[in-house]
Formats: structure tokens, sequence, C-alpha cells
């Protein structure tokens, strides 16, 4: 459980901190909570995610607005980075609980009253980040898979600093400034073409045969333009700026442009939106374009051909760092081919060719004051370092997670030394980091102030809530409590999850009120909640903060949710490895409650088609159907589940299908070698007309799209009179479906 105590230490702390937030508004909408949890997010309830996710999004809505729109940050970048990554996180582990206003969609901020508004004719990005090679390396091998590209193919990337200003958008018609606009909140930003046409490092009118060309780049201050300016500001009684983006931000968003004639503020061009005309084949060519039209671009900018040179070259810029004259927080990294640009296109809010590697956080010593040990709703025995309280990065830091066993003894995931080998003991002087994670992690300890008397940390066999001997699989990193039925922290957890947003989402049973009935004896597994009416209302009337019109509210809400949906019913059984994501591809596989469950038993029989038809769908794995086949083989759990549902109605799974779509709602199989488009484009096009993605060849299979070397597939589905077509004949089905 979460130590309260040290919540609200934590609110105090951050609330002396950040003043601006205050205590208040912190401790009732539950923002005060460190940027530390108590736990690992991988075993976060929906309930504990969705209002960490509460938290997160008014936390980053404010310091978007203090940043974008105020220039006046309650936080440091890093800081920011590190929140907006746990939200992501978090996100990722409870899609269904991702928020309208989630932070992950927003760039920047909205336009700050005063401006006039103008709507980009291109949408400004935002960039993902990177913290360290194995990221960079996944950034490539995403890249590559996206594109169909093997590991021998050089994927040349152009590596620039990245500059902490203010984006800005030039907009040229038949080469004249036409308009300069901020990035806002990147579909609509704020006009600020008068005090851009006061930088001298912005052309006014251009030599070019384009009719539009829209460049973008980086309003900044040098740092000794910041030096003069706060003499000046100072001389005059007037606010002085504690760093160069607050100025250059705070000058250029100034609504009458005599002021911002008076600051001396530098533009660096990095990209562009709308074209009438390509500006090259690649990024650096368009980049040079831009230079010769008379833009600055960052003398640092080079391609370069793999990772290992953009390590160098990041490695470069960092030594250099301190001796540019002006702020950078890390380096951008692009794909230089802009054909392949075109290909890998955007996510939401940042696009997919493009990634800024930020300089590390910074690090602290402290002491390890003891290493506590949790359960899971999975049985996972997770421990949790206790720290005596440092900051880190600016921030109060009380907690560091561990792990697992190895992790505490020095053992890596792969079975290599961390730390050098040195292991974790209670007592222990440990350094502490959080580059680019919120959760903070222990990055060195420090022997020689290691107390003779230290004993070495005895990782527990015994499950700290129900006793009972653990079990580590030889392929699971992770020791577990199997008790599944008997252990209280596992019901208890499992029961949260199963009311929490994501799954059935019961207003007014959250986890306090969860606890509170486990406790009381009332309810033990999922299915006891919806007798709770006819065993308990009359005990719960009597219960302190109960009366009649909550315990009828409770009841309400109960009953509405024994209409349930299939997907959400899945994720709510909190089954090992089977999150939203898998549960909505199960449930779109299955259609029904019914031919689920058959699917299940005689998956349990061992039948080899349901077995294969189970493991064909696309984004379910050998590990996930392992874990639905010990959860139906197992009888205790099994009847559970069937308690459950004899008490709800499923509701079946519904696809419409639009006109003129004959690939809707289709299973199809990919085989072979695709030479125009990779696997995942293919998917991405398929799953776009609502067809239904398989990795095996079976009589349920509708459509087989073969490459060359098509091989078994190909056969089968030939042997089965399925029918087959080739990658052109797909490429042309899909652009006639668009």
């Amino acid at each position: 459980m979460i130590n309260q105590n040290k919540l609200i230490y934590k609110f105090e702390m951050y609330s002396r901190r950040y003043p601006s937030i205050g205590y208040d508004n912190i401790s009732k909408l539950h923002l005060g909570v460190s940027f530390v949890k108590e736990i690992n997010i991988t075993d976060f309830s929906a309930e504990e995610a969705k209002k960490e996710l509460a938290r997160l999004a008014i936390l980053l809505k404010r310091a978007n607005l203090a940043y974008h729109q105020n220039d006046n940050p309650i936080m440091s970048d890093a800081e920011f980075d590190q929140l907006k990554l746990l939200n992501q996180k978090i996100e990722n582990l409870f899609p269904l609980l991702k928020r309208s206003d989630s932070p992950s969609e927003d760039i920047g901020a909205p336009s700050a009253p005063g401006f006039k508004k103008i709507k980009h004719s291109k949408k400004m990005f935002s960039l993902g980040n990177a913290f360290s090679e194995t990221d960079l390396n996944e950034f490539d091998l995403r890249i590559r898979k996206h594109l169909g590209l093997k590991s021998d193919k050089i994927v040349s990337y152009v590596a620039e600093p990245k500059i902490d200003g203010l984006s800005l958008s030039l907009r040229y018609e038949n080469g004249i400034l036409k308009y300069a606009v901020t990035r806002g909140d990147g579909e609509i930003g704020e006009d600020v073409t008068n005090n851009a046409k006061t930088i001298q490092s912005i052309p006014k009118v251009l030599s070019t045969s384009q009719d539009i060309l829209e460049v973008r780049g980086e309003v900044y201050m040098s740092h000794d333009n910041l030096i003069k300016l706060n003499k000046t500001q100072k001389e005059k009684g007037q606010k002085t700026f504690s760093n160069p983006r607050n100025a250059a931000a705070g000058s250029l968003r100034q609504l009458d442009a005599k002021i911002s004639m008076e600051r001396p503020l530098s533009f660096f061009a990095y990209s562009w939106g709308e074209l009438s005309e390509p500006l090259g084949e690649t990024h650096i060519e368009a980049l040079s374009k831009l230079k010769l039209l008379g833009f600055n671009t960052n003398p640092l900018t080079l391609r370069v051909q793999d990772i290992k040179d953009l390590l160098t070259h990041y490695n470069f810029i960092e030594q250099q760092r301190n001796s540019l004259g002006y702020d950078i927080d890390g380096v951008v990294y692009k794909v230089d081919n802009i054909e392949l640009q075109n290909r890998l296109g955007f996510r939401t809010s940042t696009p997919r060719w493009a990634i800024a590697h930020k300089f590390p956080a910074e690090l602290a010593w402290t002491l390890l004051e003891k290493i506590d040990v949790q359960v899971g709703r999975t049985g996972a025995i997770s421990p949790v370092a206790r720290l005596k309280p440092v900051t880190v990065g600016g921030v109060v830091v009380s907690n560091a997670t561990l792990h697992n066993e190895d992790y505490i003894a020095g053992i890596g995931g792969d079975g290599s030394a961390i730390r050098n080998g040195k292991d974790l003991r209670e007592g222990d002087w440990v350094q502490i980091y959080r580059a680019g994670d919120v959760i903070p992690k222990v990055a060195d300890v420090d022997l020689k102030k290691r107390k003779e008397n230290i004993q070495i940390f005895k990782f527990p066999l015994e499950c700290p809530s129900c006793g009972a001997v653990t079990y580590r699989d030889p392929n699971d990193a992770v020791r577990r409590c199997l008790d599944f039925t008997n252990c209280p922290a596992q019901v208890v957890e499992r029961l949260k999850h199963f009311v929490s947003r994501g799954a059935f989402d019961i207003d007014g049973l959250g986890e306090k009120q969860v606890e509170q009935f486990f406790y009381c004896g009332w309810i033990s597994e999922p299915s006891d909640i919806f007798d709770l009416e006819k065993k308990y209302a009359l005990q719960l009337i009597n219960n302190d903060g109960w009366g009649q019109k909550s315990v009828d509210n409770l009841i309400d809400a109960i009953n509405s949710k024994r209409f349930i949906s299939l997907d959400k019913l899945l994720f709510s059984l909190g089954i090992r490895h089977l999150g939203e994501g898998a549960s909505k591809l199960i449930a779109r596989h299955y259609l029904s409650w019914d031919a689920f469950s058959m699917a299940m038993e005689e998956v349990y029989k061992q039948n080899t088609d349901a077995w294969n038809d189970l493991i064909s769908i696309d984004g379910v794995g050998e590990t996930l159907c392992k874990s639905l086949f010990d959860t139906f083989s197992n009888q205790n759990q099994r009847l559970e589940i069937n308690r459950l549902v004899d008490k709800l109605e499923v509701e079946p799974l519904e696809l419409k299908q639009p006109l003129d779509n004959q690939v809707f709602g289709k299973k199809v199989v990919f085989t072979g070698t695709l030479e125009k488009m990779s696997r995942g484009e293919a998917k991405m096009h398929a799953e776009r007309l609502g067809a239904r993605v398989v990795s095996s060849v079976s009589v349920k299979t509708d459509l087989v799209i073969a490459g060359p070397g098509a091989g078994s597939k190909a056969k089968k589905a030939a042997e089965l009179g399925i029918a087959i077509i080739n990658e052109d004949d797909w490429i042309q089905l899909v652009g006639s479906l668009a």
C-alpha cells in the first residue's frame, strides 16, 4: 500500500517548489504526488492508472501553457519529458484509459489571447524522444520494419543540434514573407509576423520560383545577447529572464513589435511545411537549398550512414555544447531520403522518420534505507528501493524501481553484469538517475562507503502476502506467487483491476471500496460484486461513509454493468499478458463469448485446429496464447470466470461492412516476399479497410496475398481453395477501396 504520510510530504515538497500551482489545488486534485510512484507502472491497476493519467493531464497542460504561452516554465525540460514519457507508458499499458484531452496528443499549447490565430496549412508536429543507444537502435529497427528493409540496407540520417527556443513557421508566397506563425497546438498558431520581421536572420524577400514556400525553424537568443538584454532590463527596472529560451519566446510573442525589435533574436531553419515544388530529394539537399535562399542552417548538421555514426556525432555535439553560445538540449535525427519520409508518414503528434536524442538527466547519491517487496495482481514479486529523499534534476526522489531479484544481485536481463556486478544492500550509498524514465533507477553503488556489517539482501522465497512458496520460471526474470485464489494481495489487485475504467468501470467502486468490501469478507472474486445488493446492501448502509443514496447509486452502477462488451470482459479478467489491445484483437476474431469460450475449451482439449486458429491472430503471440491456456485449463480459475459470466450479458461484437468493401471483416494472410511495400505497410492498409490479418492459413482464411517465395502457405491455400492474389493485385485492390 502507498504510504499516505509520504504522499503528503511529497505534496508539500512539490508545492514549495512550484508555489504557483498551490498546495490546496495539488492535494484536492491528487496532483502533488512526486514524479515517482510507489509501485512500478507495470503493476498499476486500471484505477491507479486512471488517477495518474488525470494528474499528468493537468500537470502537463499547465506546464505546456506555462512554457509555450506564458514563457514562464514551472518545470525543467527533462522533468517535462519524463512526465510525458510516463503518460505515454501508462497509455500503452491501458490504451482504453487514454483521455480525450491526453497530453500525448498535445503539440505546444493553444494560442494566447491578444494574437491573431492562423491555421497551419500543414500540421507542425513535435518529436518523439530517445535517451539511449537502445532507443536509437529501436528507432532504426522500427523504420526498417515499416519500410521492409533488411539490416544490410543503408538508411542515411541527418543529425543536427536540437535548439532550445521557440518553433516558428514562415510562409512565403511568390518570394514575399506573407506571415510568421508560432507552433501553437500544432494546428493553429499565433500570428507574430510583424515581430518576426524584426529578426535580421529571417529574410523578408526570397529569390525563388516557388509560389508557396513554408520554412520552419527555431527562434533563439544567444547567451551573450541574454546577458546584454538582462542588463538593459535591470537598468530599466523591468523583468529579467532566467534563460535564453524564456527570453526568446517572451521577445517574439510581444503584442508591440517595437519591443521585439529591441530584443536580439536569431533564427535557424531546419524544416519546411507546404511547398509548391520540392526543395530536393534528400533532407540535406533541402537544407542546402534553404541556405542558398538566405536562411541560417546549423553548421553542426551532418549526414551520416548508420546509428554508430549518429552516436559519434551526438557525442561530438555534446562536447561542444558549452561553447556553442546558445542552448541546445539534444540532437535531432531525421531520415535523409524524403521519399522514405513520405512513406513513413506521421503518428498523431510525431513523425515516424525523426526523433530527438536528449542529453542525459542529472544523477544524485543517497542512502538506500530499505528494500520492500510488493505483490501484483499476476503474482509478480516486485522489489522497491526506499531511499533517503534526494533531489535529482530538481525533483525530490524517495523510491526507485529494482525490477527483480537479479537486478538487486547485479545481473542484467541477458545474464550479463550491471553496475559492474555490484549487488544492492540495505544501507548502501547509491547513485540514482532519471534519464528518460519517471521512475528512478539505481545507476551505481559506492562500495567504499559500504559498512562491514551490511548483509546481502535475501530475496524472499515465500510470498509476503500469503506465505506461499514462490516460483520462478527459468524463462522469466520475475519470481511469482502462484496461489491465484488464496493470495490476498493478488485477489485485491485483480478486483481493483476488474472495476477499473478500462474494464468494468463501476462508478463508486474504486480501490478504497474494493479493499473495504474484501476485508469485510463481502467480495473475494468478481462475481461477488453482483451479489452485493442481495447479500450486503443493508449492512453497507450502516457503514461509515455510506447512506441510502450512496448505496442505491452503487447498486445502480453495478447493475448497469451486467451488460458488457466482449473485449472489456476479456480485459477485466486480469489474465497475464492480456492487455486492452490484445483483448480487442481476440474479441474481433471470435466476435462472441460463446465462440471464444468454446475455442478455449477446444484449446484445453489440445485441439490443434483451435490452437492454430488462436495463435494465428495477428498481434497475439505464443506467450499470450500459453497464458490463456493456463488460465482456462485451471479448474478454479475457469469456475470463477463461469460464475461471473453467468451473471452477465456479454454483448457480441458486430462488424458493419461499408459499401463496396470486399475485404472488410475478412481474414487475410500475407506470405512470401513483398517487394513494393513492407509487411507493416501492407498490414496497415488491410486494417484500415477492416480486414483481419492472421499469420497462418486455415479453412477460415478468406484471402492470401502471396509474393515470391510464398511456399507452404500458398500451397495450403491452393489445396483449401482459398483465393490467392499477388502484391500488384493487392495494391490495386486497396487503392480502389481507399
